[in-house]
């Protein structure tokens, strides 16, 4: 079982989906071999997108489960997969996919998210995989940054 939210294994740069429904089921494969949920979150996740769109903006969208698959989540993780062509989320373009599961508070992965959407991250969203690559160290900083902030509350 994982005990690292966000670990270097479940960061894609290239990711594989070519639809909504694909890149959701990818993001719930790198869940599950986390050990972080069962198979069965996955439906959970194509459940809550049913009720409500997970896309951000700025080519980001981030898939969960509904509140009722609680018992599909055995510990708080993350995966973000990059795809080189945007994928068509509910008539929106998606460069990045960033799922997310939460057993406890996910005031670290709120935080985590907090300047997507003014484009503090943009760079990875286009243009090669590698034009980002102090990606993943810059973005496990601030992880870890934003879940201390939470424990401390």
């Amino acid at each position: 079982m994982t005990t690292t939210v966000l670990t270097t294994d479940r960061i894609v740069l290239n990711g594989t989906a070519r639809t909504r429904e694909e890149a959701i089921a990818e993001s719930a494969r790198l869940l599950v071999a986390a050990g972080a949920v069962t198979p069965e979150y996955e439906a959970a996740m194509r459940q809550r997108e049913s009720l409500v769109s997970t896309f951000m903006g700025n080519g980001l969208a981030i898939p969960h489960g509904t509140n009722e698959a609680k018992e599909a989540i055995l510990a708080s993780a993350m995966t973000v997969v990059r795809y080189d062509e945007p994928i068509d989320w509910d008539g929106n373009p998606v460069r990045v996919v960033a799922a997310i599961a939460g057993k406890e508070r996910m005031a670290g992965m709120k935080a985590f998210f907090a300047g997507v959407a003014e484009g503090d991250t943009a760079g990875i969203w286009e243009g090669s995989p590698n034009l980002r690559p102090d990606f993943r160290a810059i973005h496990q900083k601030k992880l870890d940054k934003a879940a201390k902030a939470s424990k401390a509350e």
